[in-house]
């Protein structure tokens, strides 16, 4: 969201996450899994090579952004935040990836987003600049 303001709502969480697999499934990929908490999600999926990476980001939050408004969830206008963060896993790397992902809710409430993000981003040794970096309101 933008700001990482934590907009998303249990009430309709289960209703984003079935319209987003629906956008994975339609541009050929395989979905995995998905989750999140109010100001981010997590989806791992098997992505096909008919498409790139940016373009199917692309495809998920311009479609999901606009159903929302639509929805009319919030009150005002939705926005998701510029950007996503993207990590490739091996197969052996999958239950742990799968359960992690299952454990969202859990998980945070122990570790802030941004710092989990800084851990992954040296984990994969990424190099990035601090200005941009997602940001809390």
């Amino acid at each position: 969201m933008q700001n990482r303001a934590s907009l998303i709502k249990p009430l309709w969480e289960d209703e984003l996450y079935k319209y987003m697999t629906g956008i994975v499934q339609k541009n050929g990929h395989k979905l995995l899994r998905i989750n999140g908490i109010p100001d981010h999600i997590h989806l791992l999926f098997g992505m096909r090579p008919i498409q790139s990476l940016s373009d199917l980001m692309q495809d998920i939050k311009g479609s999901s952004y606009k159903w929302i408004n639509e929805k009319k969830f919030i009150r005002g206008k939705f926005t998701w935040q510029e950007g996503y963060g993207a990590f490739a896993y091996a197969k052996s790397d999958l239950s742990n990836v799968l359960r992690y992902i299952d454990n969202q809710k859990q998980h945070h409430s122990k570790m802030r987003f941004i710092d989990e993000y800084v851990l992954l981003l040296d984990e994969f040794e990424i190099d990035f600049d601090e200005k941009y970096i997602f940001r809390g309101v």
